[in-house]
This record gives structure tokens, C-alpha cells and sequence, in this order.
């Protein structure tokens, strides 16, 4: 019986502590608690994983560090394909996200679903100055002259290189802003001067990278501008430009120099292994895998322009990624909230530490001055490459991206065709079989939405 009357005093007293702690911290910090109750609610869906996560995160607690008025909550929900679904599955109840990332190739989905308030509205209340933002950047996520959503992880289609095994076998690396034919000389010297130990290039099959062929070739993957100046009727696969290139990775595969991984994440993460171990001296990716790039190997890392086809200047390529989108289920000052935090994101100084901590470009072109770029660039020259690439481009009506619903179904096609043309089947024929296929689903898609 003491016993028992024992334990129920030291629950109590632990109680009354606790009440203590409690109190004492009232009295020296009497408005957290009302700060937070009186703040403004707003919910942030990502689909950021491991780095990009962690200093998500970071920005999401600086946010609410630095002032008063919001409380952005972030919440992760999947990739990219399953964020789209739960984001227009749960507009207009209580689940749906007051701010939300979503992929590239979802924009002309997303626009279309009516669900947004475009971010111009808030760009001309506050006369916010845009041009800091990259023009090729802004120009993706635009339509009819206005910015839909914020351009945020952002990267850009660059050609990797091993300088070091290049070094090794006397190979002059290739030009910042290549050719085709100045990629061959490279993949094949390297091939034969390793006794065909080493394969000198190889290329995903993966339909971003297709339609970057397109867009740095100067030409457009859908008519009525990609999509930019009206809803798409066609496409066009089997264009001059696309030819050429095919015709340029067969060549590729027949001498031997090139390795086909394939198309899928298992393509992409066998290619990494291969560039990493210098059994593959050049691919061309994203400019976000620089980071795991760099800590994956001690060689030196080189970093070209797109390659473009010979004879004809680069046109510039597009960007890939995701951005920021406001929801119009929202109150008015919740949407406020939802800007906020968005400009705070675009800040010089948190573009410039996203970049470092993830290997996606800062968008602020004032990034470029802060300490904790211009230290990255001093340790990795090479960094500086992508966002070069994106400054030096000029947002025209061929290299600002596709606007068009399907992508999805446009990449499947496309990396069918690829892979055939890969195996050695006829590259007109390939390409034309995609595009009609292309053709009738936008067809169907069409005149479903009422689009004649």
C-alpha cells in the first residue's frame, strides 16, 4: 500500500513540474504560443527526396523564423506523378495544398484543371521585378504573356565528361558549346585509344532528352509554337533535326564507341555507375546529378553546353524540373501566404544555397554574388556550366518547353522509337509510327476537352 502511494507521489510531483516548465516558459516567452495560434495556416506539398528534402526544410523553418503573419507546413507526398493526382483529386476540400510543386511536364495539365491562381496576379500587385528570373525559366511556365507558376527546381540538359580519363589517353576534351561531330571525335578517340575498354558516349533513351534534340536544333516538337500560342492539333517526330541526331547515334552505335543502357531508372542509374567507375568517358543528363557526380568520384568532372547538329548555331534547350503554383480554393489571404513564401524562396541568397545543396540551378540571377556559389564554383569549375548555359539562352518559341497534355504519353512513343532506332530499324519509319500514334491521342484528347 506505501509502495502504490509511493508511485502515485512521483506521478504527481512530475505532473506539477511539468506545470512548472510550463509557466516559466509563459512568462518568459508569453506570445509563442498566441503568435502561433494567431498565424495564417499554409500548406506546402513537395515531392523533394534526401538533399533537396533536408534543405527544403531549412528554407520552410527560415520562412517562419522570419516573420509572424504565416505558418508554411510541408508535407511530402510521393513523386511527381502521384503528387498530380492527389493535388487535383482533393482541390475544393479541406486536404488540398494552399501552395504546391509540381513536375515540368505537368504544366498544360495543371493550367488547364483551372485549380491555380496564376503568379502574375501577385507579380503585378506587389510590381515585382521578374527579370531577375531566367527568361527561359519564366518563359516554360507561361502562357499568353503571363507566369502561371514559379520556376523553382530547376535544371538544365548538359553533356558530362570524365577529364581526367580523357587526360589520361591524350584526348583534347571537347568545346563548351559542341557539335556532334566534335562529341564523336571525342567518344571515338577515347574508344580506340583505351583498346575499347572505355565506351565514349552514351544517351538515355528518355523523351526529355528527344525533345531537347529538337529544341536546340532549333525546332518545334508541336505546332502552334509547342503549344505556346494554342492548344497543340499535331506533333512532328520525324523533323530534320530529329533525323539528324538519330542518324547521328546510330553512327555512334555501329563504331562501337557508344553504350546503350536502355530507357527507365535502372538506364539512368547503371549509366551514373559506369561514368563513375570510368568504364564511360561522356553521357548527357541532368544538370541536377551534379552534386552526386562529383561525391561519387576523385576524377575531374567536365561539363559541356547540348551538343547541336553541325553547321547551325545552338538554339538553346529547355529547362526540366518542377515549379510552384498557387491554389485558387484558398482564401485570399492564405494565397498571400502562399506568395510570401514563394518570394522568399527566389531570394539571391536562397537560390544560391539551393543550388549548392542540390545541384538545381539558381534562378535569381544575383545568386551569382553570393559567398556559397562563388566557393562552389572555386572547388568545381564545372558547376558553373549549366547556369552559363541558361544565362547565354534566349527564350524563343522553340526552346521554352512543350505545352501540351500528354507528355507522358508523347515520352512513351518517343522512347519506343528510340529504342527501335537504337536496334538498328529505320529511323524515318520509327519516328512516323510514333507521331501518328502521337497524333491520334491528341486527337481524342482534343475533342474530349472541346477543342476542335
Amino acid at each position: 500500500m506505501m509502495k502504490k502511494k509511493s508511485l502515485i507521489q512521483q506521478k504527481l510531483l512530475k505532473i506539477m513540474a511539468a506545470l512548472l516548465v510550463i509557466w516559466g516558459l509563459n512568462l518568459i516567452f508569453p506570445n509563442v504560443a498566441l503568435a502561433q495560434s494567431n498565424r495564417t495556416k499554409i500548406v506546402f506539398w513537395n515531392e523533394m527526396t534526401g538533399p533537396a528534402q533536408t534543405q527544403l526544410n531549412e528554407f520552410v523553418k527560415e520562412f517562419n523564423q522570419s516573420q509572424s503573419k504565416y505558418q508554411v507546413v510541408s508535407q511530402f507526398e510521393g513523386n511527381y506523378n502521384e503528387a498530380v493526382q492527389k493535388i487535383l483529386n482533393t482541390h475544393g476540400t479541406d486536404a488540398s495544398p494552399a501552395v504546391f510543386q509540381s513536375m515540368d511536364i505537368s504544366t498544360s495539365q495543371i493550367y488547364h484543371s483551372g485549380y491555380t491562381t496564376p503568379v502574375q496576379k501577385f507579380i503585378d500587385e506587389d510590381n515585382y521585378d521578374i527579370s531577375k528570373i531566367f527568361s527561359v525559366a519564366r518563359a516554360f511556365y507561361s502562357q499568353n504573356g503571363k507566369l502561371l507558376s514559379m520556376p523553382f527546381n530547376t535544371s538544365q540538359p548538359v553533356l558530362y565528361y570524365n577529364a581526367t580519363l580523357l587526360k589520361k589517353y591524350h584526348i583534347t576534351p571537347p568545346p563548351t558549346d559542341p557539335s556532334y561531330s566534335n562529341i564523336t571525335r571525342v567518344a571515338t578517340q577515347l574508344y580506340q585509344r583505351s583498346h575499347k575498354e572505355v565506351k565514349g558516349i552514351s544517351v538515355e533513351i528518355y523523351g526529355w532528352l528527344f525533345e531537347q534534340f529538337l529544341a536546340n536544333a532549333g525546332e518545334s516538337m508541336a505546332n502552334n509554337d509547342d503549344g505556346h500560342s494554342g492548344t497543340p492539333t499535331k506533333v512532328n517526330f520525324d523533323s530534320k533535326g530529329a533525323v539528324t541526331t538519330m542518324e547521328w547515334i546510330q553512327k555512334l552505335i555501329k563504331s562501337g564507341a557508344f553504350m546503350n543502357f536502355g530507357s527507365g531508372s535502372n538506364a539512368s542509374a547503371n549509366e551514373m555507375a559506369a561514368f563513375l567507375a570510368g568504364k564511360l568517358g561522356m553521357f548527357l543528363q541532368s544538370s541536377a546529378d551534379i552534386s552526386q557526380l562529383t561525391a561519387g568520384t576523385k576524377d575531374k568532372l567536365g561539363i559541356t553546353y547540348y551538343p547541336h547538329p553541325d553547321g547551325q548555331k545552338a538554339n538553346g534547350v529547355a529547362i526540366g524540373g518542377a515549379s510552384l503554383w498557387i491554389s485558387n480554393d484558398k482564401s485570399a489571404t492564405v494565397q498571400r501566404g502562399s506568395w510570401e513564401f514563394i518570394k522568399f524562396l527566389m531570394e539571391a541568397k536562397n537560390q544560391a544555397k539551393w543550388q549548392v545543396a542540390t545541384g538545381y540551378l539558381a534562378l535569381n540571377q544575383d545568386s551569382q554574388k553570393e559567398k556559397v556559389l562563388q566557393k562552389l564554383y572555386a572547388k568545381t569549375p564545372a558547376a558553373k556550366v549549366p547556369g552559363e548555359q541558361l544565362r547565354k539562352t534566349t527564350a524563343n518559341k522553340t526552346n521554352s518547353g512543350v505545352f501540351l497534355q500528354g507528355l507522358i504519353q508523347e515520352r512513351t512513343l518517343v522512347q519506343t522509337a528510340m529504342d527501335q532506332i537504337y536496334n538498328g530499324s529505320n529511323i524515318k519509319k520509327s519516328l512516323q509510327e510514333a507521331e501518328n500514334s502521337m497524333n491520334s491521342y491528341i486527337k481524342s484528347n482534343n475533342l474530349a476537352n472541346g477543342v476542335k
